[in-house]
């Protein structure tokens, strides 16, 4: 797929969550089932960069599920000066709209146990490609990504931000195999040079708005993990409409 391509798709997703940033918010509360088959792979003190964080549910998540209900709140939380030894959850946020990362920062603030940093930046122009956390996880993200070759490029670049023995957990949305999904495909510009599988989805809560996705099949998925260079411990199917709108793969990197 050619650069102007890219751009051209990654700014019809922009516009669409600047359109509809607090209806997706109100719409994207609930953890999902798939989440909980992660837990037995965690324990604290836990460092996690979450890559299209969005509202931040996950964060809650791991919350919920992490830490004791006495733990104490950590010293300037929300900043990068937060004090570590104090917090069992470790969270850096990255999102490219600000409307979302402002429902996430109300949604943290206070939270015991969690110190939580945010991030305003493209994942498509500016992906991450190095850090140090236990725990890396890309969810409902990989659709909105442009390009065969840049989504391997970024598997790629999230398995460099895991410490020895860390997990990467991504997911792959199969919306093409529900019809009340391919419903609201749309046609395309004639002049964009889009890939298989590539789709313009509308938006049927408050305004409208149209959003690009990519349906990854098990071939690309099974590409997608080879790219990383990981071991697979995990795949299923989970969520949704009888269980199975995701594909997880769980990743591990190497303890040496």
């Amino acid at each position: 797929m050619n650069l102007e391509t890219i751009n051209r798709l990654n700014a019809i997703n922009r516009a669409f969550y600047t359109t509809v940033a607090d209806d997706f918010d109100q719409t994207r509360g609930a953890a999902w089932p798939g989440w909980q088959r992660l837990l037995p792979y965690l324990s604290t003190p836990l460092s996690v960069l979450d890559v299209g964080c969005g509202n931040a549910r996950f964060a809650l998540f791991l919350h919920d599920n992490l830490i004791p209900p006495d733990s104490p709140v950590p010293l300037f939380s929300d900043s990068a000066l937060s004090t570590q030894h104090s917090a069992l959850i470790s969270y850096h946020g990255l999102d490219s709209n600000p409307a979302l990362l402002a429902h996430a920062h109300n949604a943290l603030a206070g939270k015991a146990g969690l110190s939580a940093t945010f991030e305003e930046r493209d994942m498509v122009e500016n992906p991450p490609n190095s850090g140090e956390y236990d725990l890396v996880v890309l969810l409902g993200v990989l659709h909105h990504i442009p390009g065969f070759a840049r989504r391997q490029a970024l598997m790629r670049q999230l398995a460099a931000c895991l410490k020895p023995g860390g997990i990467l957990m991504f997911t792959a949305w199969r919306f093409y195999e529900y019809e009340r999904f391919r419903e609201r495909i749309t046609a395309w510009p004639n002049d964009l040079a889009i890939e298989t599988n590539d789709y313009l989805l509308d938006w049927r809560r408050g305004a409208f708005s149209l959003r690009y996705c990519h349906y990854t099949d098990d071939a690309e998925h099974e590409a997608l993990v080879a790219a990383t260079g990981l071991t697979e411990i995990e795949t299923f199917r989970a969520d949704g409409q009888g269980g199975t709108a995701n594909r997880y793969s769980f990743l591990q990197s190497s303890r040496s």
